[in-house]
């Protein structure tokens, strides 16, 4: 018993049974089936969502190389002719199934205008769901072409994917794109127009366009089209960038003119506050502007003539700020109050309502950009 290879003395003295080894743990290396993936998730070579054992994919892979009591003749191009079996091909295709069914000689198939390699490797993958890499990389659109004649969606997802990582060039991006039209696949067809919109000048001007525009002139057309509603909505939404920053930046300096004129900043304050010299900077970006502003404005002569720009800048900030402002009797911003009941008066006048309504508008942005309606500060007046 001490020689056995299924015990060991501990230092106890005692015998005990060595535990069996854990699943995939074992020494033995099996070699991959070809065309198989090795999952990262386990040991063992399989393709990634798959849940058949090696030695299984193995015995599938054997079955069609040898083409044991193969009853199906595959005719290609260069007459080469690939073996296979009925039943596989009926149970994994529609396609096939319903060509057995309904023709008279169902031991002859006839797939030709691909590359036979190709073809080889659509029929092993129906025996294995599995595939050669650089098979995938060499015949991908022919292996598009085969799973969408033939019915086999596991094997179209797989072509799709390979396409979308890294496949496509300037070169091919045409012929691909017309290839997703004729093989119903929106998603390469929806990759191959945002490849397009990136590199139009190189892919405008590649032969696979000018046959396009040849042989295919609706399908041109359709292609512009979408690089043109591209283009608007791409400009379109750097215009609402651009206007949701002034917008932010307006009810910055709201928040700013709330700040100085209540808790006072640098030079200039509320009366009630004295100004401390050792004062920390200021988190308002607004305010060293608003506070020239509000010197020109307590001093400027022209400002009750209006002929001044700055003032007139200066009334428009303050009555934002009223139109802004939920608690205009406590508030401390000059004319808050006063500009409240003004706006409340003009609201009843016919003639005002086309400006109130520009002024409501221009409210409601700030406060949407901002996202605070209803805030401690500010909410509609």
């Amino acid at each position: 018993m001490n020689n056995s290879n299924d015990e060991v003395t501990l230092n106890g003295g005692k015998i005990e049974p060595v535990p069996p080894p854990l699943p995939g743990s074992s020494t033995t290396s099996i070699n991959p089936p070809k065309g198989c993936i090795m999952s990262k998730n386990r040991s063992s070579w399989i393709r990634s969502d798959c849940c058949v054992s090696s030695p299984t994919n193995e015995s599938w892979n054997r079955l069609f190389d040898e083409a044991y009591r193969a009853d199906v003749k595959i005719y290609t191009d260069n007459d080469i002719i690939i073996y296979a079996h009925a039943n596989i091909l009926g149970f994994t295709s529609p396609v096939f199934r319903s060509m057995f069914t309904k023709s008279k000689n169902r031991h002859r198939i006839s797939i030709r205008g691909v590359p036979p390699e190709a073809v080889r490797t659509f029929i092993r993958f129906l025996y294995t769901s599995c595939y050669e890499a650089s098979q995938m990389e060499k015949h991908v659109l022919s292996l598009l072409v085969l799973s969408h004649a033939f019915a086999v969606p596991q094997l179209k997802r797989e072509c799709e994917s390979h396409i979308e990582h890294g496949f496509l060039n300037v070169e091919n991006v045409i012929d691909v794109f017309q290839l997703s039209m004729l093989c119903d696949a929106p998603r390469v067809s929806l990759i191959c127009h945002r490849f397009v919109l990136k590199n139009f000048k190189p892919a405008s001007s590649s032969p696979g366009w000018k046959a396009m525009r040849t042989s295919h002139p609706k399908l041109e057309k359709k292609l512009l089209e979408f690089i043109r509603n591209e283009d608007r909505r791409r400009k379109r939404k750097v215009r609402k960038m651009k206007e949701r920053k002034v917008y932010l930046q307006l009810y910055e300096a709201m928040e700013a003119l709330v700040h100085i004129c209540k808790d006072g900043c640098r030079t200039i304050g509320p009366q009630d506050k004295a100004l401390k010299e050792d004062q920390e900077p200021c988190r308002y970006a607004a305010c060293k502007v608003l506070e020239s502003l509000l010197r020109h404005f307590a001093g400027c002569k022209l400002r009750v003539s209006g002929g001044c720009g700055h003032c007139k800048r200066m009334w428009q900030i303050l009555e934002l700020h009223a139109r802004i402002c939920a608690d205009s009797e406590g508030c401390k911003v000059p004319l808050c109050r006063k500009n409240k009941q003004k706006i409340a008066k003009e609201m009843k006048k016919k003639r005002k309502r086309k400006e109130e309504m520009k002024w409501k508008i221009l409210v409601g942005k700030i406060l949407r950009t901002k996202s605070i309606t209803g805030g401690p500060h500010f909410k509609l007046a």
